[in-house]
C-alpha cells in the first residue's frame, strides 16, 4: 500500500523520539527503529522543552526555524561551539547574538 505524506515539518530529535515512541516497536520498520535508537541516545532535553526552545529562538532572535532546530539538537555549550553550528551557511553572527542564544538555552537545559 502506498503511503501518502499528509504534512511535512522539521522537528527536533526529541520530538521525533516522542512520535516514534507512540508506535509499538514491532510495528516500526528498520529505518524507523534505527532512528528511534539514535533519538534515544542523542536527545538531550524532553520534547516539550525542545519545541518551546525552538519557538523562542525563532521568535525572539529571528533565527531560521531549521537553525533553531539544529541548535536544540546539538545544544552547544560555548560561543565557539554555537558559532560552528551557525556559520555552516556562511553568514556571520556577532558574539553578542551568540551570547543571547546561549542565555536562552540555559533556561531550558
Amino acid at each position: 500500500m502506498a503511503r501518502k505524506i499528509m504534512m511535512e515539518k522539521a522537528i527536533t530529535n526529541a520530538e521525533a523520539k516522542g512520535v516514534l515512541e507512540k508506535v509499538k516497536e514491532e510495528e516500526l520498520g528498520e529505518f524507523q527503529r534505527r532512528t528511534l535508537d539514535f533519538t534515544r541516545r542523542f536527545s538531550k532535553i524532553p520534547a516539550d522543552r525542545a519545541a518551546k526552545l525552538v519557538e523562542e529562538l525563532s521568535s525572539e532572535l529571528q533565527l531560521d526555524r531549521n537553525d533553531a532546530i539544529q541548535i536544540v539538537n546539538t545544544l552547544p555549550q560555548s560561543v565557539e561551539e554555537l558559532r560552528a553550528v551557525l556559520t555552516v551557511k556562511g553568514r556571520f553572527v556577532s558574539t553578542e547574538q551568540l551570547s543571547g542564544i546561549l542565555a536562552i538555552m540555559k533556561r531550558y537545559v
